[in-house]
Protein backbone atom coordinates (compact mmCIF):
# COMPACT_ATOMS: atom_id res chain seq x y z
CA UNK A 1 0.00 0.00 0.00
CA UNK A 2 2.80 2.35 1.10
CA UNK A 3 4.40 1.99 -2.73
CA UNK A 4 1.23 2.38 -3.94
CA UNK A 5 0.42 5.57 -2.35
CA UNK A 6 4.02 7.01 -3.54
CA UNK A 7 2.99 6.17 -7.02
CA UNK A 8 -0.32 7.93 -6.23
CA UNK A 9 1.90 11.32 -5.31
CA UNK A 10 4.19 11.25 -8.03
CA UNK A 11 1.38 10.92 -10.75
CA UNK A 12 -0.55 13.90 -8.81
CA UNK A 13 2.51 15.72 -8.91
CA UNK A 14 3.35 15.28 -12.41
CA UNK A 15 -0.56 16.44 -13.34
CA UNK A 16 -0.16 19.41 -11.27
CA UNK A 17 3.09 20.54 -13.10
CA UNK A 18 1.93 19.46 -16.36
CA UNK A 19 -1.85 21.49 -15.91
CA UNK A 20 0.04 24.39 -14.23
CA UNK A 21 2.24 25.20 -17.42
CA UNK A 22 -0.44 24.14 -19.85
CA UNK A 23 -2.51 26.94 -18.21
CA UNK A 24 -0.48 29.68 -17.45
CA UNK A 25 0.50 29.44 -21.12
CA UNK A 26 -2.83 29.79 -22.49
CA UNK A 27 -3.58 32.70 -19.96
CA UNK A 28 -0.69 34.10 -20.83
CA UNK A 29 -1.51 34.09 -24.72
CA UNK A 30 -5.27 35.23 -23.52
CA UNK A 31 -4.59 38.84 -23.43
CA UNK A 32 -2.77 41.15 -20.71
CA UNK A 33 -4.99 41.85 -17.54
CA UNK A 34 -3.46 44.94 -17.23
CA UNK A 35 -6.08 45.92 -20.31
CA UNK A 36 -9.05 45.13 -18.10
CA UNK A 37 -8.08 46.05 -14.45
CA UNK A 38 -6.44 49.48 -15.50
CA UNK A 39 -8.77 52.57 -15.63
CA UNK A 40 -9.20 53.81 -19.16
CA UNK A 41 -8.71 56.79 -17.79
CA UNK A 42 -5.21 56.19 -16.06
CA UNK A 43 -2.16 57.60 -17.33
CA UNK A 44 0.83 56.03 -19.19
CA UNK A 45 3.15 55.79 -16.15
CA UNK A 46 -0.11 54.63 -14.45
CA UNK A 47 -0.54 51.55 -16.92
CA UNK A 48 3.59 50.80 -16.70
CA UNK A 49 3.35 51.19 -12.66
CA UNK A 50 0.83 48.23 -12.45
CA UNK A 51 1.90 45.96 -15.08
CA UNK A 52 5.43 46.69 -12.93
CA UNK A 53 3.84 45.96 -9.44
CA UNK A 54 2.35 42.64 -10.93
CA UNK A 55 5.29 40.99 -12.53
CA UNK A 56 3.53 41.31 -16.16
CA UNK A 57 6.61 43.13 -17.96
CA UNK A 58 9.13 39.82 -17.48
CA UNK A 59 9.07 37.06 -19.82
CA UNK A 60 6.78 34.54 -19.88
CA UNK A 61 9.10 31.84 -18.92
CA UNK A 62 10.52 34.19 -16.10
CA UNK A 63 7.03 34.68 -14.82
CA UNK A 64 6.63 30.78 -14.72
CA UNK A 65 9.65 30.37 -13.23
CA UNK A 66 8.66 32.35 -10.41
CA UNK A 67 5.59 31.50 -10.17
CA UNK A 68 6.74 27.78 -9.22
CA UNK A 69 8.97 28.72 -6.83
CA UNK A 70 7.09 31.11 -5.13
CA UNK A 71 4.17 27.46 -5.47
CA UNK A 72 6.96 25.22 -3.98
CA UNK A 73 6.80 27.79 -0.67
CA UNK A 74 3.03 27.89 -0.08
CA UNK A 75 2.16 30.52 -2.07
CA UNK A 76 0.10 30.87 -5.13
CA UNK A 77 0.27 34.22 -5.46
CA UNK A 78 -1.79 37.38 -4.79
CA UNK A 79 -5.31 38.06 -6.71
CA UNK A 80 -4.42 40.79 -9.34
CA UNK A 81 -8.22 42.49 -8.50
CA UNK A 82 -8.82 41.67 -4.48
CA UNK A 83 -5.31 41.78 -3.93
CA UNK A 84 -5.06 39.42 -1.22
CA UNK A 85 -3.64 35.71 -1.57
CA UNK A 86 -5.61 33.46 -4.22
CA UNK A 87 -5.70 30.77 -1.87
CA UNK A 88 -7.68 32.57 0.69
CA UNK A 89 -10.16 33.59 -1.68
CA UNK A 90 -10.50 30.39 -2.84
CA UNK A 91 -10.78 28.71 0.59
CA UNK A 92 -14.03 31.01 1.67
CA UNK A 93 -15.98 29.93 -1.22
CA UNK A 94 -15.12 26.30 -0.54
CA UNK A 95 -17.74 25.70 1.94
CA UNK A 96 -20.40 27.00 0.07
CA UNK A 97 -19.54 25.03 -2.81
CA UNK A 98 -18.60 21.70 -0.95
CA UNK A 99 -22.01 22.81 0.93
CA UNK A 100 -23.92 22.28 -2.74
CA UNK A 101 -22.20 19.24 -4.13
CA UNK A 102 -22.50 17.86 -0.92
CA UNK A 103 -26.24 18.17 -0.89
CA UNK A 104 -26.91 17.44 -4.73
CA UNK A 105 -24.98 14.10 -4.60
CA UNK A 106 -27.11 13.39 -1.16
CA UNK A 107 -30.15 14.11 -3.21
CA UNK A 108 -28.82 12.07 -6.45
CA UNK A 109 -28.60 9.12 -3.93
CA UNK A 110 -31.90 9.15 -1.97
CA UNK A 111 -34.10 9.08 -5.41
CA UNK A 112 -31.89 7.37 -7.45
CA UNK A 113 -30.79 3.93 -5.75
CA UNK A 114 -34.38 3.33 -4.77
CA UNK A 115 -35.62 3.97 -7.95
CA UNK A 116 -32.78 2.29 -9.71
CA UNK A 117 -32.88 -1.21 -7.70
CA UNK A 118 -36.43 -0.79 -8.63
CA UNK A 119 -36.59 -0.63 -12.39
CA UNK A 120 -33.56 -3.51 -12.50
CA UNK A 121 -36.05 -5.61 -10.29
CA UNK A 122 -38.91 -4.69 -12.13
CA UNK A 123 -37.75 -4.09 -15.81
CA UNK A 124 -40.96 -4.50 -17.82
CA UNK A 125 -43.56 -2.65 -15.69
CA UNK A 126 -45.56 0.46 -16.44
CA UNK A 127 -43.31 2.61 -13.49
CA UNK A 128 -39.86 1.49 -14.80
CA UNK A 129 -40.46 2.66 -18.00
CA UNK A 130 -41.73 6.15 -17.01
CA UNK A 131 -38.80 5.85 -14.61
CA UNK A 132 -36.47 5.47 -17.66
CA UNK A 133 -38.17 7.71 -19.10
CA UNK A 134 -37.46 10.38 -16.77
CA UNK A 135 -33.92 9.82 -16.57
CA UNK A 136 -33.26 10.24 -20.14
CA UNK A 137 -34.92 13.66 -19.83
CA UNK A 138 -32.39 14.24 -16.99
CA UNK A 139 -29.31 13.73 -18.82
CA UNK A 140 -30.70 15.73 -22.21
CA UNK A 141 -32.06 18.49 -20.69
CA UNK A 142 -29.37 21.44 -20.86
CA UNK A 143 -28.52 22.65 -16.41
CA UNK A 144 -29.00 26.13 -17.46
CA UNK A 145 -32.21 25.86 -19.35
CA UNK A 146 -34.01 23.69 -16.23
CA UNK A 147 -32.18 26.11 -13.78
CA UNK A 148 -33.82 28.84 -15.55
CA UNK A 149 -37.11 27.67 -15.47
CA UNK A 150 -36.62 26.55 -11.90
CA UNK A 151 -36.29 30.17 -11.16
CA UNK A 152 -38.85 30.89 -13.30
CA UNK A 153 -41.08 28.64 -11.89
CA UNK A 154 -40.57 28.38 -8.18
CA UNK A 155 -39.05 31.74 -7.41
CA UNK A 156 -40.97 34.22 -9.37
CA UNK A 157 -44.38 32.86 -10.30
CA UNK A 158 -44.90 30.57 -6.91
CA UNK A 159 -42.45 32.14 -4.83
CA UNK A 160 -41.66 29.40 -2.79
CA UNK A 161 -38.19 30.04 -2.84
CA UNK A 162 -35.50 32.10 -3.05
CA UNK A 163 -34.09 33.15 -6.48
CA UNK A 164 -30.44 33.53 -5.69
CA UNK A 165 -28.20 33.72 -2.64
CA UNK A 166 -26.59 31.45 0.11
CA UNK A 167 -29.09 31.30 3.33
CA UNK A 168 -30.54 28.70 5.16
CA UNK A 169 -32.12 25.57 3.42
CA UNK A 170 -34.55 27.33 1.55
CA UNK A 171 -31.63 29.03 -0.82
CA UNK A 172 -30.46 25.78 -1.01
CA UNK A 173 -33.18 23.60 -2.50
CA UNK A 174 -33.07 24.50 -6.23
CA UNK A 175 -29.40 25.11 -6.94
CA UNK A 176 -29.08 21.72 -4.93
CA UNK A 177 -31.97 20.11 -7.43
CA UNK A 178 -30.74 21.89 -10.43
CA UNK A 179 -26.95 20.20 -10.02
CA UNK A 180 -28.35 17.12 -8.78
CA UNK A 181 -30.35 16.45 -11.90
CA UNK A 182 -27.94 14.56 -13.93
CA UNK A 183 -26.29 12.92 -11.07
CA UNK A 184 -29.87 11.32 -10.49
CA UNK A 185 -30.43 9.78 -13.99
CA UNK A 186 -26.65 8.65 -13.87
CA UNK A 187 -27.71 6.46 -10.52
CA UNK A 188 -30.75 5.41 -11.73
CA UNK A 189 -29.09 4.06 -15.25
CA UNK A 190 -26.09 2.65 -13.27
CA UNK A 191 -27.58 0.63 -10.62
CA UNK A 192 -30.38 -0.57 -12.55
CA UNK A 193 -27.92 -1.63 -15.35
CA UNK A 194 -25.97 -3.63 -11.93
CA UNK A 195 -29.14 -5.34 -10.41
CA UNK A 196 -30.10 -6.91 -13.96
CA UNK A 197 -27.13 -7.97 -14.03
CA UNK A 198 -26.24 -9.47 -10.73
CA UNK A 199 -30.06 -10.73 -11.08
CA UNK A 200 -28.65 -13.35 -13.38
CA UNK A 201 -26.28 -14.57 -11.11
CA UNK A 202 -25.50 -18.43 -9.68
CA UNK A 203 -25.46 -16.86 -6.15
CA UNK A 204 -28.73 -15.07 -6.42
CA UNK A 205 -30.39 -19.00 -7.71
CA UNK A 206 -27.85 -20.25 -4.62
CA UNK A 207 -29.27 -17.71 -1.67
CA UNK A 208 -33.09 -18.47 -3.15
CA UNK A 209 -32.19 -21.87 -2.78
CA UNK A 210 -31.31 -21.50 0.49
CA UNK A 211 -34.69 -19.93 1.59
CA UNK A 212 -33.44 -16.47 1.83
CA UNK A 213 -36.15 -13.92 1.30
CA UNK A 214 -36.41 -11.62 -1.57
CA UNK A 215 -35.10 -8.90 0.21
CA UNK A 216 -32.38 -10.08 1.94
CA UNK A 217 -31.03 -11.26 -1.66
CA UNK A 218 -31.55 -8.10 -2.81
CA UNK A 219 -29.76 -5.60 -0.12
CA UNK A 220 -27.21 -8.39 1.00
CA UNK A 221 -26.36 -9.69 -2.48
CA UNK A 222 -27.58 -7.53 -5.19
CA UNK A 223 -26.93 -4.03 -3.80
CA UNK A 224 -23.94 -5.46 -2.40
CA UNK A 225 -21.79 -6.12 -5.31
CA UNK A 226 -23.95 -3.29 -7.69
CA UNK A 227 -22.15 -1.07 -5.51
CA UNK A 228 -18.67 -1.39 -6.78
CA UNK A 229 -18.26 0.34 -9.90
CA UNK A 230 -21.34 2.43 -8.63
CA UNK A 231 -18.81 3.89 -5.82
CA UNK A 232 -16.08 4.17 -8.31
CA UNK A 233 -18.37 6.41 -10.98
CA UNK A 234 -20.03 8.37 -8.15
CA UNK A 235 -16.30 9.12 -6.96
CA UNK A 236 -15.50 10.50 -9.89
CA UNK A 237 -18.67 12.58 -10.30
CA UNK A 238 -18.39 13.96 -6.92
CA UNK A 239 -15.09 15.80 -8.22
CA UNK A 240 -16.90 16.86 -11.12
CA UNK A 241 -19.60 18.20 -9.29
CA UNK A 242 -17.00 20.45 -7.41
CA UNK A 243 -14.86 21.21 -10.02
CA UNK A 244 -17.33 22.14 -12.68
CA UNK A 245 -20.99 23.92 -10.63
CA UNK A 246 -20.07 26.79 -11.93
CA UNK A 247 -23.12 26.92 -14.44
CA UNK A 248 -25.25 26.30 -11.32
CA UNK A 249 -23.43 28.49 -9.15
CA UNK A 250 -23.88 31.56 -11.83
CA UNK A 251 -27.25 30.90 -12.38
CA UNK A 252 -28.40 31.26 -8.89
CA UNK A 253 -25.69 33.73 -7.53
CA UNK A 254 -24.22 31.05 -4.96
CA UNK A 255 -21.31 32.34 -3.91
CA UNK A 256 -19.44 29.70 -4.53
CA UNK A 257 -15.58 28.59 -6.32
CA UNK A 258 -17.50 28.24 -9.68
CA UNK A 259 -18.51 31.53 -9.69
CA UNK A 260 -15.33 33.36 -8.26
CA UNK A 261 -13.54 31.35 -11.48
CA UNK A 262 -16.02 32.40 -14.00
CA UNK A 263 -15.18 36.38 -12.55
CA UNK A 264 -11.55 35.57 -12.70
CA UNK A 265 -11.37 34.58 -16.54
CA UNK A 266 -13.47 37.41 -17.50
CA UNK A 267 -10.67 39.61 -15.47
CA UNK A 268 -7.80 37.51 -16.08
CA UNK A 269 -7.17 36.87 -12.69
CA UNK A 270 -4.27 34.95 -13.24
CA UNK A 271 -3.19 33.34 -9.94
CA UNK A 272 -6.72 32.72 -8.85
CA UNK A 273 -7.23 30.96 -12.36
CA UNK A 274 -4.15 28.64 -11.13
CA UNK A 275 -4.62 28.57 -7.77
CA UNK A 276 -8.61 27.07 -8.27
CA UNK A 277 -7.04 24.24 -10.90
CA UNK A 278 -4.20 23.32 -9.10
CA UNK A 279 -6.81 22.79 -5.64
CA UNK A 280 -9.30 21.61 -8.15
CA UNK A 281 -6.75 19.14 -9.25
CA UNK A 282 -5.69 18.19 -5.37
CA UNK A 283 -8.99 17.09 -4.52
CA UNK A 284 -9.41 15.22 -7.65
CA UNK A 285 -6.70 13.13 -6.50
CA UNK A 286 -7.92 12.79 -3.14
CA UNK A 287 -11.11 11.73 -3.68
CA UNK A 288 -9.96 9.23 -6.49
CA UNK A 289 -8.03 7.36 -3.65
CA UNK A 290 -10.51 7.60 -1.30
CA UNK A 291 -12.46 5.94 -3.85
CA UNK A 292 -9.96 3.53 -4.60
CA UNK A 293 -9.78 2.43 -0.65
CA UNK A 294 -13.55 2.10 -0.72
CA UNK A 295 -13.38 -0.12 -3.70
CA UNK A 296 -11.25 -2.69 -1.98
CA UNK A 297 -13.63 -2.45 0.94
CA UNK A 298 -16.29 -3.58 -0.74
CA UNK A 299 -14.28 -5.79 -2.67
CA UNK A 300 -11.76 -7.57 -0.78
CA UNK A 301 -10.44 -9.21 -3.70
CA UNK A 302 -8.59 -5.99 -4.86
CA UNK A 303 -5.28 -5.39 -3.81
CA UNK A 304 -3.14 -2.23 -4.00
CA UNK A 305 0.69 -3.25 -4.12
Amino acid sequence: MIAYLIRRFWQTFITLLIMSLLVFVGVYHIGNPADILVSAQATPEEYEMFIRNMGLDKPMWEQYVTFLGNLFQGDLGNSFVYNEPAVDLIFRRLPATLELTFAAMGIALVFGLPLGIYAGLKPKSGLTRCIMTGSILGFSLPTFWIGLMMVMVFAVWLGWFPASGRGGLSHLVLPAINLALFKVSLVIRLTRAGVLENMLMDYVRFARAKGLSETRVVVVHVLKNTLIPLVTVLGLELGNLIAFAVVTETIFAWPGMGKLIIDSITVLDRPVILAYLLIVVVMFSLINLVVDILYSVIDPRVRYE
